[in-house]
């Protein structure tokens, strides 16, 4: 299957749109009080997203984390 490139601005959208569908998904560790880790998680997702993209249509990026995730160790 071939993909036709799309705008900078459906780009966006889709991109605002994955945003705020992962914000609901994530919504559910507001009741343990882990609401200030959302957006950040949000922002890694959205990003890890585009790596595979690329990865998927042939560029040569690897598929990983730009920032470490902070432990409780």
């Amino acid at each position: 299957m071939t993909y036709q490139k799309i705008s900078q601005d459906d780009y966006e959208k889709a991109k605002g749109q994955l945003r705020l569908q992962l914000g609901e998904v994530l919504s559910v560790f507001m009741m343990y009080g882990l609401q200030e880790y959302i957006p950040g998680a949000i922002i890694e997702i959205v990003e890890l997203c585009e790596q595979f993209g690329k990865r998927v249509r042939g560029a040569d990026v690897p598929i990983v984390l730009k920032n470490k995730i902070n432990s409780r160790t």
